[in-house]
């Protein structure tokens, strides 16, 4: 298996890039946020690899970090997702609003994915929501757009504690609650 590539990017499109490394240039499938996150005219970069392998050929991923890419890994682990339909879903949204989607149960935001319908919404959910953790999550939220209900200033903190809670079945407003109190009484 490729872990890493490390190399000068070539070629640069929506879901795809080309990284050149000892002479050689690797196509590599990415999420909209990783080809945007990467400078292009022949800047290095470092992109973490997941090398699908099959009877009709041979395809790599890549990832700018390794949150996007365990995210990805968890994707592809679920039933009918396979490795462009989680680089779809990395490309829809950003991991944050993902793993708040899988965690409080939003199969209408998942469904909205181009491709990826209810009952595979329902299984990602049903299979990762124990599974997503406050680990998977990057430092920061990139975007707020569909994060307003999480974006009530809360310190990352108190937002993994929620989130926390809401693998545990609780709903957002009850984790919140629970959270606020617990830090009132200085637990």
């Amino acid at each position: 298996m490729i872990s890493y590539i490390i190399g000068k990017v070539t070629e640069k499109e929506e879901n795809m890039i080309v990284v050149e490394s000892n002479g050689i240039g690797y196509e590599i499938q990415v999420s909209s946020h990783t080809a945007n996150s990467i400078e292009f005219d022949n800047e290095y970069a470092k992109i973490l690899t997941y090398m699908q392998v099959k009877e009709d050929g041979i395809c790599l991923y890549g990832f700018i970090s390794k949150e996007e890419k365990n995210m990805f890994l968890k994707l592809i682990s679920v039933s009918g997702v396979g490795p462009k339909m989680g680089i779809m879903v990395l490309s829809a949204m950003n991991l944050h609003d993902l793993a708040f989607a899988i965690a409080s149960s939003d199969v209408k935001m998942l469904s909205s994915v181009k491709g990826l319908g209810k009952k595979t919404a329902e299984r990602l959910i049903l299979e990762l929501r124990e599974n997503i953790s406050s680990l998977d999550l990057p430092a920061e939220p990139k975007s707020k757009k569909s994060s307003a209900k999480t974006a009530d200033a809360l310190p990352k903190e108190d937002e993994d504690a929620i989130i926390a809670l809401m693998t545990l079945g609780y709903r957002r407003e009850e984790s919140k609650q629970a959270v606020e109190k617990a830090k009132e009484e200085g637990a």
